[in-house]
């Protein structure tokens, strides 16, 4: 079985909004046939930050 290497392209950081998590879900629907992965996590000392990030799979 072949492992699945995932790249990070890019990564992110800005204020926290309740709302981005429509947008990384909008991009993962759309985009995963191009093997484009998008994740979003909340800064581990800073809860007003998100960190979001763009991956190859």
């Amino acid at each position: 079985m072949k492992k699945e290497q995932i790249e990070t392209l890019s990564t992110v950081r800005l204020q926290y909004n309740p709302e981005l998590y429509k947008v990384v879900d909008s991009l993962n629907r759309t985009l995963k046939d191009d093997d484009l992965m998008f994740g979003l996590a909340l800064d581990e000392v800073d809860n007003e930050t998100a960190v979001f990030t763009i991956y190859r799979t």
